[in-house]
């Protein structure tokens, strides 16, 4: 059995949001809501980034990984372009998901997912420590 994980999470953004949980005892993910002021429309074979409004200072050895919800995917056709997303020990800024709407009507997007790689306690800090990649994000490993 993998130990259980304690992870610290940071609010950053305008858009307060909830911290993801665990919604059932034998849930893999937890729920990751979009940070976003208003709804976004994700239109039929568009894309978008779409801010979670947290950063995770996830430990050396691990990672976060961002998923496609089943639901979602089946009833609409909107799944994570780069699925699974990963999310790096080494990354402090905020997480964000692409999604793609594979579907053929417009999709308001909704909670997504993160399913880390142990189960992790989260714990709200103020400030997250410094790596030298920091809040560099999509393409800033130079590779």
């Amino acid at each position: 059995m993998i130990a259980d994980v304690r992870i610290q999470v940071a609010r950053v953004g305008a858009v307060a949001v909830p911290l993801p949980r665990y919604q059932t005892d034998g849930a893999a993910g937890m729920d990751l809501h979009a940070a976003v002021a208003e709804a976004v429309v994700l239109a039929p074979g568009a894309r978008a980034k779409i801010p979670t409004g947290l950063a995770f200072a996830i430990p050396l050895h691990f990672e976060g990984q961002v998923r496609p919800r089943s639901g979602l995917a089946a009833r609409s056709g909107v799944t994570v372009l780069n699925a699974p997303g990963t999310v790096d020990s080494d990354y402090r800024g905020e997480v964000q998901v692409v999604l793609v709407n594979h579907g053929d009507v417009p999709v308001t997007i909704e909670p997504l997912v993160i399913a880390p790689v142990a189960r992790a306690e989260l714990k709200l800090v103020d400030s997250l420590d410094a790596t030298p990649r920091g809040a560099g994000g999509y393409g800033s490993t130079g590779r």
